[in-house]
């Protein structure tokens, strides 16, 4: 049995790539960072690392958990780090 699995899902978690220059989502937690770059998002399914060039956050709601990024996207990248929070931790990321 994949560990993974008794992951508690909060809702559900879909994403949408279209000619990898519009990424829709649902699913979003919190906007952890974000760059031209590089976003990286808390999501249900844990953390998602999103990178790309002239990334931009074009529409972002958190009350029902949706975002829209424009750009041009190199990798979607999902993990299950644990994310430390605080102007601390981000000052010396």
């Amino acid at each position: 049995m994949d560990s993974r699995s008794n992951k508690t899902i909060t809702g559900p978690h879909n994403l949408s790539l279209k000619n990898r220059k519009t990424l829709e989502m649902d699913g979003i937690k919190e906007v952890v960072t974000f760059n031209e770059e590089k976003v990286i998002l808390q999501t249900n399914l844990g953390n998602l690392e999103i990178k790309g060039r002239d990334l931009n956050i074009q529409k972002l709601n958190l009350d029902d958990g949706s975002i829209k990024i424009e750009g041009y996207f190199f990798s979607l990248e999902y993990n299950d780090k644990t994310i430390k929070k605080g102007i601390i931790n981000r000052l010396f990321r």
